[in-house]
C-alpha cells in the first residue's frame, strides 16, 4: 500500500533545518515550538529514521536528514508551484527588485524563472548597484525590494543568512606577502570601513592601491596580484582564491544577506519575497551541507 509524505511535516522539517532550531522555525511557520517538534517526530516516525541531530547546542541535519531534505525542497517547490498557478489571478505591472552584483549567482537566476513562470504577465526588473545605493533607491521608493549585505539589518531589513568575510588574492599570487599589506576597495563598499578597522584594531599595516567606485576595477587590481581584498565566503571574482591560513591576516569579519520589502501585505511582492527567502536560505543550506561532507 502506497504511503504518502505529510508536506506539512516537510515544510517544518525543511525550515528547522534551514534555520538551525526549533524556536526560529516555529516562528516563521506561525506555529508553535510543540507543534513543529511534533510534526518532526511524527515524520521521523513515519520514516523509522532520525532526520535530526540534536545532542548540540544547535540542531543540525543527520546523513538520513540531508538525503530527505533533498526531496522535501523540490517536493515543497512543485507544491507552492502549483498552488502558485491554479489559485492566483492575473497580476500586470511592474517590480523592481535590486541586488549587489556579488551574490546574484546562483541566487537570483532560480528566483527570476519562478516570478516569471507563476505572474508571466508581470515585468520584473533586476538592478544591479552597490549595498549604499541600493538602500537610497529603496528609501525613495524605486525598488519594492532590495537585496543587500551589511553587517546589521536596517529598519525593516531581515537578515537571510550571515556568512563570513575571507580575504581573496589573484590565484597563484604573493600580495598577501607584502608589508603594509596592499589592499583594494571600491569605495562604495559596505565592508570597507569595517574590514579598515579590524585591521587598524590589530594593528595590522595596510595601504589602499586604487580608489575606485567600480567592482570591475577592483578584481582587476585583485586578479593582476597588486592587492587584495575582502568578500563574502563562496563569492569569487574570476582568477582570484582566497588566501591561504599561512598569511595570518586579521578576521575580516561577517556580512549579513538581508531582505527589504516595501510591501509583504501585496500578494506579488509578498511572492517575491517568498522566492527570495527560500533560494537564499536553501542555496546556503545545501552549500553547508556539501561544506560538512567534505
Amino acid at each position: 500500500m502506497a504511503r504518502n509524505l505529510d508536506t506539512t511535516a516537510l515544510r517544518s522539517f525543511v525550515t528547522v533545518a534551514d534555520t538551525g532550531g526549533v524556536t526560529k522555525a516555529a516562528g516563521m511557520l506561525n506555529l508553535t515550538q510543540s507543534a513543529v517538534s511534533m510534526q518532526l517526530k511524527r515524520l521521523e516516525e513515519s520514516l523509522g529514521v532520525s532526520l535530526l541531530d540534536r545532542s548540540a547546542r544547535q540542531i543540525s541535519v543527520t546523513a538520513e536528514g540531508e538525503q530527505l531534505l533533498s526531496y522535501a525542497r523540490r517536493m515543497l517547490t512543485l507544491n507552492d508551484e502549483a498552488l502558485q498557478r491554479l489559485t492566483s489571478q492575473d497580476y500586470e505591472g511592474e517590480i523592481v527588485l535590486g541586488v549587489p552584483h556579488d551574490i546574484i549567482d546562483p541566487y537570483i537566476p532560480p528566483v527570476l524563472r519562478r516570478f516569471a513562470a507563476d505572474f508571466p504577465r508581470m515585468k520584473i526588473k533586476l538592478v544591479s548597484e552597490p549595498t549604499k545605493r541600493l538602500r537610497e533607491m529603496f528609501g525613495r521608493g524605486e525598488c519594492d525590494a532590495i537585496i543587500t549585505t551589511e553587517s546589521q539589518p536596517g529598519p525593516g531589513g531581515e537578515a537571510l543568512v550571515t556568512l563570513p568575510l575571507v580575504w581573496v588574492g589573484a590565484v597563484g599570487g604573493g600580495a598577501w606577502r607584502q608589508r603594509p599589506l596592499p589592499v583594494a576597495f571600491c569605495s562604495n563598499c559596505i565592508f570597507r570601513a569595517g574590514v579598515l578597522k579590524r585591521m587598524d584594531d590589530a594593528s595590522f599595516g595596510w595601504e589602499m592601491v586604487v580608489e575606485s567606485q567600480t567592482d570591475t576595477a577592483i578584481e582587476a587590481v585583485v586578479s593582476a596580484d597588486l592587492a587584495v581584498h575582502a568578500v563574502i565566503k563562496g563569492v569569487y571574482a574570476r582568477q582570484t582564491a582566497p588566501i591561504p591560513s599561512e598569511a595570518n591576516l586579521p578576521d575580516p569579519g561577517t556580512s549579513s544577506i538581508v531582505l527589504y520589502m516595501q510591501s509583504k501585505a501585496d500578494p506579488v511582492q509578498a511572492a517575491l519575497y517568498d522566492m527570495i527567502r527560500h533560494s537564499y536560505l536553501s542555496e546556503w543550506a545545501d552549500d553547508a551541507a556539501r561544506l560538512r561532507s567534505v
